[in-house]
């Protein structure tokens, strides 16, 4: 079978990105864990290589037994079996293999008995299973909720629980409730401080839980009674060996079925205080779900690289009026865009994961030490990148992953409508990406502050500074010209001084500077690997045509246009 990191060259190439360096030495502080554990490098060839190998088993795992199993599981499905999930039997296998390889504490510290690899070389194992089952990845992929243990939990809490997730125990977010979906606010579980047990009882029910029977789940919770915003909630770990949890039922859904999404019922359930009492949502929810929307990015990718890879092959093999269906004008053209929009997209993922090492590394290195003035100054600077670029992630890979899912299935013809090919099943995964952990109308609302306070802007005129090749300046040139018509668009609908008018158009701000980002991005590749060349041409043309649909929309718009869109409620 294949293996999904070797069979892919555009993985490595991320991996050795110039930055991976900088991210690598502060990430290992200077490779000093080598004199306390055996298994640490001893410099950045050496973590490269043990990046290297791990992905190269991930890949195997995922050739060999995951995406097999997809199919399979799809039939299946998790049922419930006295209040509690049993996975099927694929899911069950899937587990066990990644389980036995010691990957399920990849990004964890090695005191846990995590591998203390950096974000990029995680996400990009998330990617590769994704590509394989993205149902899979919820199960597999929600140990990231163990980066928030790592990061706010104290060090009680962090000894008892992270060695138990790099031995294999998976996790789970229990956030969303029936009436609290986006508005997280109006969560009512309650939290109760039981005196005489001198314990956090949980009470209540948490709905649309994925991987709701998880071994150890982050619960969000009404710690303050009389509240009813933000400021009353809290964050507790809840460890389903102390019960008190039931699975009422598995949700019956379109599609990521392997993966249960489940009601749980808490009944006097225990739980343990992360942190600070009323800073549950305001600081570690939010830290929690960016990493899951970054995560759900990385999904995405791996779905659009497995759409993308079964159009092809299909293209290929499918013959119509005595030819290949790949030579003909209207499907190549899908296929081009298609690749384009995936390299784009992956390259857009590990920028951001890479602004997120940046900035979390320096955080960690802040509770040993004081930061002298230029690593605050890089940290501040990463850490708003990170913040501005993983809603831009999450959106657009999300809508590029329903994209590329719908043009495999058109590619497919009849076929593709079918269960006799993997598409049908693609189709119905991706759909979703642009919904959880936010939907894509969110992730406009997080994303519009990068557009009105000029970062996007900011970070664009980066990109243009960097040097490249004179074949390529004429691709910059297009660019420059399109940041032109960004920047007269952002200054025309913020003048109107206007809120609903900056809301109005804000999806249509946000993606023009993802377009942007996304063909500099290529453009950058490019100039280090000349095999992405065809995907920024094509990329840019495409960016360059919705950059100027859309800065001509909102150069003809005004005010009194909004009245045509409203919806009267009668």
């Amino acid at each position: 079978m294949a293996n999904y990191y070797t069979d892919n060259k555009e993985l490595k190439f991320h991996l050795q990105h110039p930055l991976m360096e900088k991210i690598v030495r502060l990430k290992e502080r200077n490779f000093t864990e080598k004199e306390k554990y055996d298994f640490a490098p001893m410099d950045y060839e050496d973590a490269f290589d043990s990046f290297d190998k791990v992905l190269e088993v991930v890949g195997e795992i995922c050739g060999d037994i995951v995406g097999p199993n997809a199919e399979s599981i799809d039939a299946e499905g998790p049922h419930v079996v006295d209040g509690h999930v049993v996975y099927a039997k694929g899911t069950e296998i899937n587990i066990d293999a990644l389980r036995k390889a010691g990957l399920m504490g990849m990004s964890l510290p090695r005191k846990y008995d995590g591998l203390n690899f950096p974000n990029v070389p995680y996400i990009m194992a998330a990617d590769i299973v994704s590509r394989a089952d993205a149902g899979f990845v919820n199960i597999w992929g929600l140990q990231d909720c163990a980066e928030t243990i790592n990061e706010f939990a104290s060090e009680e809490q962090k000894a008892k629980y992270l060695p138990r997730v790099c031995g294999g125990e998976t996790m789970a977010m229990d956030l969303t409730e029936p009436d609290a979906g986006s508005d997280l606010q109006a969560v009512q579980l309650k939290a109760t401080w039981d005196e005489k047990k001198q314990v956090w009882l949980l009470n209540g029910v948490k709905r649309f839980i994925t991987n709701g029977d998880g071994d150890i789940s982050l619960v969000l919770a009404r710690s303050e009674p009389g509240t009813k915003d933000g400021r009353g909630l809290s964050m507790f770990i809840y460890d389903k060996q102390s019960g008190g949890v039931t699975v009422r039922r598995i949700e019956h859904k379109m599609g990521i079925i392997g993966s249960p999404t489940c009601e749980l019922v808490f009944k006097n359930a225990p739980g343990e205080l992360v942190g600070d009492r009323k800073m549950g949502l305001i600081k570690y929810v939010m830290a929690l779900m960016n990493g899951a929307r970054l995560g759900i990015a990385a999904q995405s990718v791996g779905i659009c690289e497995a759409a993308y890879r079964e159009a092809l092959s299909y293209a290929k093999e499918r013959m119509q009026f005595g030819k290949a269906i790949i030579r003909f004008p209207a499907v190549y053209e899908m296929l081009s865009t298609m690749k384009a929009k995936l390299d784009a997209a992956r390259s857009l993922l590990y920028e951001t994961a890479r602004f997120v090492d940046m900035y979390k590394a320096y955080a960690y290195i802040a509770e040993e030490r004081k930061l002298d003035k230029d690593e605050r100054n890089e940290m501040k600077m990463y850490q708003k990148l990170a913040d501005i670029y993983t809603p831009l992630v999450k959106g657009m890979a999300s809508e590029y992953s329903n994209q590329l899912a719908y043009d495999a299935i058109q590619i497919h013809g009849g076929s593709g409508f079918m269960k006799d090919y993997p598409v049908e099943r693609i189709y119905r995964d991706a759909r979703i990406t642009s919904i959880y952990e936010g939907t894509t109308q969110l992730q406009v609302v997080a994303a519009i502050r990068g557009v009105t306070t000029g970062a996007y802007l900011n970070q664009i005129r980066v990109y243009e500074a960097e040097k490249v090749s004179p074949e390529l300046e004429y691709m910059r040139r297009t660019l420059i010209i399109l940041t032109d018509d960004y920047e007269q668009a952002v200054k025309k609908v913020t003048g109107m001084d206007d809120n609903e008018f900056v809301d109005f158009h804000a999806r249509r701000l946000v993606e023009m500077a993802g377009h942007i980002v996304m063909s500099y991005l290529l453009l950058l590749d490019t100039n280090r690997d000349a095999s992405f060349l065809k995907s920024a041409k094509n990329y840019i043309s495409f960016a360059k045509a919705q950059v100027k649909a859309n800065a001509e929309f909102i150069r003809s718009s005004e005010l009194s246009d909004l009245g045509m869109y409203k919806y009267e409620m009668q």
